[in-house]
């Protein structure tokens, strides 16, 4: 069985220390809302304790689906690149990023460089798109094909809501397709969730759209944070429904099941057309019991 892990949101903190000319705007908000509210639900003791216990129970491969920095602003990027350095080498784990990692303009493009070798598909000609960004990337580990999109763009204050496009889509059917062809348990990485309802603030506008996709050319299983919370849905295929699942943010101690920090599992096997595919989610116990098994199901 290959067991395929799953992070999120970790919102890595302490955050550095901003500059004043850098809270303007939309930062000036965040920041203000990160010091009154936000940054109680994320702690760095926290999520050494989670990826410690993740790392002691062992992985294949370990896919993060967006959200380590807060603000955007410069020096997070490179406290992001450690904290994925920490997790293994780019080979084993793949990325992408969330509306976090592209807050604003000015730096919502770093993390194509920064963090360039955790969302870089296996194959040189995979690594650009028509709009020259790396996504969709391809990555074939075992019989796993992991597919990478991008949701991150930088939005106005008070928003955070992420957008595919026309070429990434396109492109997602095309290796969807490719990786049918080669019999492959097909894993889509997106932060925004694709399904489900959503304030509007907050929402990936071409959903739509990504289910539609999903709908012709089929997946085994699509992976999202963004939520905080413990999600599971399914949307239509072109045979079966494909399972989409959302984990909590990875930082946060909450003791709500559903939000407190929290991986998942997914152990799989078989062959196509009988795949098999089980999960398991483990987290902080209500009550501050230490890490346990939080939650089982069989996906497939």
């Amino acid at each position: 069985m290959f067991a395929l892990a799953h992070l999120s949101d970790p919102h890595l903190s302490p955050m550095p220390r901003p500059r004043l000319v850098e809270l303007m705007g939309k930062r000036a908000v965040g920041y203000f809302n990160w010091r009154a509210r936000r940054g109680a639900h994320h702690s760095p003791d926290f999520l050494s304790t989670l990826v410690t216990d993740l790392k002691h129970r062992g992985f294949d491969h370990l896919a993060v689906t967006g959200d380590l920095v807060n603000l955007g602003l410069p020096d997070e990027y490179g406290l992001a690149r450690r904290f994925l350095e920490s997790l293994g080498p780019p080979g084993r784990v793949s990325m992408v990023p969330g509306n976090h990692d592209a807050y604003v303009r000015g730096t919502a493009l770093l993390h194509l460089d920064v963090w360039k070798e955790y969302i870089a598909g296996d194959e040189p000609a995979q690594n650009a798109n028509v709009s020259g960004a790396p996504f969709p990337y391809l990555r074939r580990r075992g019989d796993l094909a992991i597919i990478g999109l991008s949701t991150a763009i930088p939005t106005a204050p008070f928003l955070a809501t992420g957008r595919l496009g026309r070429a990434q889509l396109l492109q997602l059917e095309r290796l969807l397709k490719i990786t049918k062809g080669e019999d492959r348990f097909r894993v889509v990485l997106i932060h925004h969730p694709p399904a489900g309802r959503h304030s509007p603030h907050e929402i990936l506008t071409d959903a739509k759209a990504f289910r539609a996709a999903i709908a012709r050319e089929g997946a085994e299983l699509v992976l999202h944070g963004h939520k905080h919370k413990a999600m599971m849905q399914k949307i239509a295929g072109p045979g079966s429904p494909v399972n989409v699942i959302g984990v909590p943010s990875a930082s946060n101690p909450g003791s709500n099941p559903e939000r407190g920090g929290a991986y998942n599992i997914y152990r799989i096997g078989g062959k196509a057309g009988a795949w098999i595919c089980e999960m398991e989610s483990f987290g902080f116990a209500p009550g501050g019991a230490g890490i346990a098994k939080i939650r089982s199901a069989k996906l497939i």
